[in-house]
């Protein structure tokens, strides 16, 4: 009698433990298995339905945690209630990626992890009203980890799964004349309805007396022995509430005589009806507006316009996998529905803006034509520097620009002659600076310029010296310049020395001995700039009044063009010469002989003695109008 008792309730453990992994994947996810409240607690253990919902309104880009769902659970649900670019993502308590993980979209299929499968679905964009989902029945075996990634805003995610509200403890009962696995403490009475949803009134289909209850007291008679049958109890909720979904019929083993709920096992597992399915909720679904996505911004940057596909659309048929059935019907049966707006504004980011960054450059060359050059960038409206390609080419502002310095000095320049003279007293020496300038006022060589090398050193007289002997050395005077290339000098005196006696005597009397230098060239500090002029040019008249001029330049120590001199020491360009008045010198012996003395002076024949003779007067005449001409024109012939 005892080994018979621990054989059953070894069996009556075994088989509950896997009914109760049973009942956890048929649960329906809208709430847990309903059992008579009047009887004592049911058989099998409670579950407790969890839902939530996630929505925001802006995130930052990135995976966001939405929910953490425990090891247990069951019959789990998550589903995107809202369309959108955002995707659904799982992962393990360790970090182990499921679906979606580091920024890898996986395609919609079924995933196996945690002790379960995962059913990933990504319904077509334009013919789905809601988004993604992510189903399992359970139990999982670890922590699940529930992420969005956020890509659009107002992202909207519900889900939804079921928890066991204690672990079962099954302990063996007490023997007795009847061994129920459960005991029951109350009957339905035949005509009675189970407050369930769409739950139909009992009926008993098929019955017969379970083979292991045999009577354990052979003064028990079969007339008391129970008898156990498969009764309908319900169905469950349909899938859909429109678009002709499906729903099961729920069975339920009973004692037939009490019609009390028992254990699945204590009815024969040949005689329990196979599941049926039925079509429920056979109308058609309101039509809707099925809205597509966004086009692209017409513009990378300001604003621009996108487009959507807008479509009335209408469910005629939900399948059991969740997928749908639908059909394009007329706009007119959406008109009860504000159709969605199918074109739109849209600015991706302010455009960026060109910058001038500098000023323009002083010109590449000092005289004559040359570029100058400025900074140019383009610019975001946060202040960072882009590419170039960032901004409207056609916009850009000019980065180089030609510049004109004006005709470049051809000629010989020389700075002013040196205030000081380089002797204190007696004959000494004034300086002054000759330079050739051409083109881009470069320092040529001096045989560059046409003409000879003006010159740069001149004698200066200080006054008389006291006379001497022999040559005496005074100590070196100060630089003749004050800036730039000078000379500084010193004295020296001819003394007559006598057994000691200094008696300076004249100079010539000293002129037979080597006579000690007297200069030398000194530079106290560059000039910085100072004026050039160039030699006057012939007078234009040789007498009542002519004019002559120069080229006068503002030069730096480098010999380019500067504008720093002081104007108010600028020097004089131009001059007047010959002021005196003509005066007509009367020689009897010379006369023209022939009336066309001006033929012979246009033709500059006066260079010759015989023109010059029959021709007198003319030639006198024009050799004192133009006497360089005449004097030039005479040597060179």
């Amino acid at each position: 009698m005892a080994g018979s008792w621990q054989q059953l309730s070894s069996l009556r453990l075994g088989r509950a433990l896997a009914l109760l992994h049973f009942i956890c994947l048929l649960y329906p996810p809208s709430g847990a298995l309903l059992w008579d409240t009047k009887a004592s607690p049911p058989p099998l253990e409670r579950f407790e339905v969890v839902k939530g919902n996630f929505s925001r309104t802006f995130l930052r880009v990135g995976y966001h945690k939405i929910a953490e769902i425990p090891a247990g659970a069951c019959n789990i649900s998550i589903q995107e209630t809202i369309k959108s670019r955002n995707y659904l993502a799982l992962q393990t308590q360790s970090g182990v990626s499921i679906i979606n993980g580091n920024w890898v979209i996986d395609r919609p299929g079924i995933f196996t992890a945690v002790g379960t499968q995962f059913t990933y679905r990504r319904p077509n964009e334009i013919r789905s009203r809601i988004g993604e989902s992510i189903t399992a029945p359970g139990p999982l075996t670890g922590d699940l980890h529930v992420y969005l990634i956020y890509q659009q805003p107002s992202p909207s995610v519900s889900y939804e799964y079921s928890l066991p509200l204690q672990n079962p403890t099954l302990e063996p009962d007490p023997p007795s004349d009847i061994l129920p696995l459960v005991e029951t403490g109350g009957t339905s009475s035949p005509g009675e309805e189970v407050q369930q949803a769409d739950v139909t009134n009992n009926h008993i289909v098929k019955e017969k007396p379970h083979p292991d209850q045999l009577p354990l007291d052979p003064n028990v008679t079969s007339d008391r022995l129970p008898t156990y049958t498969w009764m309908k109890i319900g169905r469950t909720e349909c899938s859909t509430t429109c678009g002709t979904g499906r729903r099961q019929v729920l069975w339920e083993c009973v004692e037939k005589d009490s019609q009390t709920a028992v254990t699945a096992d204590l009815c024969d597992p040949a005689l329990e009806p196979a599941n049926q399915e039925e079509d429920c909720n056979t109308q058609s679904c309101p039509a809707y507006w099925d809205v597509g996505e966004w086009s692209e911004c017409s513009r990378r940057c300001g604003p621009g316009i996108q487009h959507r596909q807008v479509i009335c659309r209408q469910v005629t048929h939900i399948h059991a996998n969740k997928t749908e059935t639908s059909v394009t019907v007329a706009k007119e049966l959406c008109g009860s529905f504000e159709r969605p707006v199918t074109k739109s504004t849209c600015q991706l980011k302010i455009c960026s803006q060109w910058e001038i960054r500098s000023e323009w450059s002083p010109c590449s060359v000092p005289c004559g034509v040359g570029q100058r050059s400025r900074e140019v960038v383009c610019v975001s409206n946060q202040g960072e520097v882009e590419p170039d390609e960032e901004c409207n080419m056609n916009l850009k502002p000019d980065t180089l620009q030609n510049c004109d310095m004006g005709a470049c000095a051809r000629s010989w320049f020389t700075s002013l002659w040196s205030q000081r003279c380089s002797a204190e007293c007696g004959l000494g020496n004034r300086t002054r600076t000759a330079v050739c300038l051409i083109d881009h006022v470069t320092d040529l060589p001096l045989d560059s310029c046409e003409g000879e090398r003006p010159q740069e050193v001149t004698s200066c007289d200080s006054g008389p010296c006291q006379n001497r002997l022999e040559w005496y050395t005074g100590p070196w005077g100060q630089c003749s310049a004050e800036c730039g290339n000078g000379t500084q000098t010193r004295s020296v005196a001819c003394i007559l020395n006598n057994n000691g006696h200094m008696e300076v005597v004249d100079l010539l009397k000293c002129s037979s001995l080597p006579q000690p230098i007297t200069a030398k060239p000194c530079r106290l500090k560059p000039c910085g700039v100072q004026w050039y002029v160039t030699e006057w040019s012939t007078c234009s008249r040789s007498c009542n009044g002519g004019y002559r001029v120069r080229e006068v330049h503002c030069l730096a120590d480098n010999i380019s063009p500067s504008d720093h001199c002081d104007p108010s020491l600028t020097p004089e360009n131009r001059e007047e010469c010959n002021t005196q008045p003509c005066v007509a010198e009367i020689n009897p012996l010379c006369s023209d002989q022939y009336h066309n003395c001006m033929v012979v002076v246009q033709a500059r024949l006066c260079v010759y003695p015989y023109y010059r003779s029959v021709c007198c007067v003319s030639c006198s005449h024009a050799q004192k109008t133009y006497p360089s001409s005449f004097q030039k024109n005479h040597i060179r012939r």
